[in-house]
């Protein structure tokens, strides 16, 4: 006995139209991942310039939170958020770029958060997703899942569909 999905009627149709919606969305989640890419790299770079324009204020926050090597760390984050959120928008290296920036994201709660930690321990969300961090780290953790989508430089650099398009 045949199956109906194996029928090429309205079976076939529904797929025909579900494969056709499917490629508009996929068009869709290349949209929303260059504006993830541009808004949080912008909202990155523009806090790593900050930081540089203010290394003094930067140093002395850190010692404050007790942070190792506070100089070097006020440089090292400056430089990641900077030059990631850099990367971001240009959409280069974007499975490793995030990274770094989730890293320091992470940090930042384990230093500057910590009630909203003790909060997400003990089943109360809300203050852990109202933190500064969270938008950040969450944009990341997206881009470092799915990636840079079409609208970036990686495509042009290493994808497969642009390789063997140059071999031609």
């Amino acid at each position: 006995m045949n199956s109906p999905l194996a029928s090429p009627g309205i079976w076939g149709k529904f797929r025909a139209l579900y494969l056709l919606g499917e490629q508009w969305i996929n068009l869709g989640q290349d949209v929303l991942l260059l504006i993830i890419r541009l808004t949080w790299g912008f909202q990155f770079a523009l806090t790593g310039w900050g930081k540089f324009g203010n290394i003094p204020k930067v140093v002395t926050f850190f010692t404050n939170l007790g942070i190792p090597a506070p100089t070097l760390n006020a440089y090292f984050v400056s430089s990641v958020e900077l030059f990631g959120g850099i990367f971001l928008i240009l959409g280069l290296l974007g499975r490793l770029t995030p990274l770094p920036l989730i890293g320091t994201m992470v940090v930042a709660y384990i230093t500057t958060e910590q009630d909203a930690l003790k909060a997400l321990m003990a089943g109360n969300p809300d203050p852990f997703f109202a933190a500064a961090p969270f938008l950040f780290l969450f944009a990341s953790v997206i881009l470092w899942v799915f990636g840079p989508g079409r609208a970036s430089l990686d495509y042009f650099l290493f994808s497969e569909k642009v390789a063997k398009e140059e071999k031609k």
